[in-house]
């Protein structure tokens, strides 16, 4: 499907209209929750912002992790799932992560989601500080089949065998 342009017709072009964007929908669980969205237009995941009072200061610090709400219900759709990983900035900066590394929400979850970030570092590392708005993951949506699991008395034979943890080099 093609597209005109908005510019002089004398001047007109077609091109290649993108196709249409998914949707997701989403529910408002709180009412201070900021709606996620993609920071650029290459972005893969969009972003997850937390929810607390209007001058609250949560510090992420060593063995203290903490529990963030994000006031939004994803409905998921079927043979998809969503994953919720850390921000990068998080990660280099502040040597914070998600507690579960990579969150999990099924299709057929329909609760709030949540985010809870731990800090990796030792006792001396500054610990992350998050307000009201602070971006405190990322998620996205991917495929994902249920497989039939068949119990087999042998696996098929590849050149790599059995080897790994570290087995083709480090």
């Amino acid at each position: 499907m093609t597209t005109l342009l908005n510019i002089p017709p004398s001047r007109a072009e077609y091109v290649q209209a993108p196709p249409p964007k998914p949707t997701l929908r989403l529910k408002r669980i709180h009412p201070d929750a900021i709606l996620p969205a993609y920071q650029t237009d290459g972005a893969a995941c969009f972003d997850l912002h937390a929810i607390l009072g209007k001058d609250e200061v949560v510090r992420v610090a060593h063995g203290h992790p903490k529990d963030f709400r994000i006031g939004w219900a994803f409905e998921v759709p079927p043979g998809w799932v969503m994953e919720v990983h850390s921000r990068s900035g998080h990660g280099f900066k502040h040597s914070t992560r998600l507690a579960n590394c990579t969150g999990i929400i099924d299709s057929d979850f329909r609760g709030e989601m949540r985010v809870k970030l731990c800090l990796d570092a030792d006792v001396y590392c500054k610990p992350l500080e998050v307000r009201h708005g602070d971006r405190v993951g990322q998620a996205r949506l991917v495929r994902a089949e249920q497989w039939h699991l068949l119990e087999v008395g042998e696996l098929s034979e590849t050149a790599r065998g059995a080897g790994g943890f570290g087995s083709t080099g480090a």
